[in-house]
């Protein structure tokens, strides 16, 4: 790498960011709403905030080395485009893993315990004296949990949930066996998982075949008394159906960390349901994992600028 100043765009780089890449790049602030004056100059891109990065704006970019992405998934770069251009993309697996687990539990938990409508109501005037029959929730502990996707991270849904003496069901597109005799999971179609499942947990990435994956065909197979956790991605799931599954009251409950689309409008009518839990897309977001994802973004970058094989590259 030169010593001359390295020109790479980034859309909203936090400050830790900016202090990991240090004064030997110029960062030229970017985002999606200005893709058609992207600076063509940028030898490399930072995705820090999922801003789409597709064939066209490659195309303008004719120094254009290393897509590092701040993140796991990927669905917002065109890989393939990237690919057909010779342009390695990289990614952060495996650091966030621990962590966007924690929060699928954490937000099972809040939904089944009424965590954020108790909180609303300890605060309020309403709330004069304890009732032992208010807000009666559902047990966590020794429940049905269905993970959708059973990948690094739903292997580390998994363990939490056998820590609570949960029964564990998966649905992959192949059947894991190893992860049946070190976890003792079970396979099981993805309709046989919503039926028995009391909480369905998606952790899959998003692709064509998962688009839209959860509907209302799927919720009507669901228990009455069943949760809905979306950790995975927003189009993951048919909104327009979840909400007429959480009006109805055909499903119990539901925990988004993502939605579609992202943030949701603030007139969107799930904002207006007790039944439901919303959180801006907080998986990775603790302080161990974001700063390993940043170290990861910087390698991966680095990398790229040099014409040396990514670290942790998706193409």
């Amino acid at each position: 790498m030169s010593d001359a100043t390295i020109p790479i765009m980034g859309d909203g780089l936090p400050p830790a960011l900016r202090e990991m890449l240090g004064p030997e790049f110029e960062i030229l602030e970017w985002d999606e709403s200005a893709k058609s004056t992207a600076p063509s100059r940028a030898a490399g891109i930072i995705t820090y905030g999922h801003p789409h990065v597709g064939g066209e704006l490659m195309d303008r970019v004719p120094n254009l080395k290393v897509i590092s992405n701040h993140g796991v998934g990927v669905d917002h770069i065109d890989v393939g485009a990237a690919k057909e251009r010779k342009i390695p993309v990289g990614n952060t697996p495996g650091c966030l893993d621990a962590s966007t687990a924690d929060m699928t539990m954490a937000l099972m938990l809040a939904t089944a315990r009424n965590v954020v409508v108790g909180d609303r109501f300890a605060r309020s005037p309403e709330f004069t004296h304890y009732d032992p029959s208010q807000l009666i929730g559902y047990e966590v502990s020794g429940s049905t949990l269905g993970i959708v996707g059973l990948g690094r991270i739903g292997r580390q849904v998994a363990k939490r949930a056998l820590a609570f003496d949960m029964k564990v069901l998966y649905h992959n597109r192949k059947r894991d066996e190893q992860a049946e005799r070190e976890l003792g999971v079970t396979y099981a179609s993805l309709d046989d998982l919503l039926r028995q499942s009391d909480f369905v947990s998606l952790n899959c990435p998003l692709t064509p075949d998962t688009t839209n994956l959860i509907g209302k065909r799927e919720f009507g197979l669901m228990k009455s008394t069943g949760i809905l956790l979306n950790i995975a991605r927003g189009p993951v799931v048919d909104h327009d159906a979840l909400f007429a599954a959480l009006n109805s009251k055909r499903i119990a409950g539901a925990g988004l960390d993502v939605t579609s689309p992202e943030p949701l409008p603030r007139n969107h009518p799930l904002l207006g349901l007790t039944n439901v839990v919303i959180t801006p897309h907080l998986g990775s977001a603790s302080n161990r994992t974001r700063n390993r994802m940043m170290q990861m973004t910087v390698e991966n970058l680095r990398a790229g600028l040099e014409g040396k094989p990514l670290p942790w590259a998706c193409t």
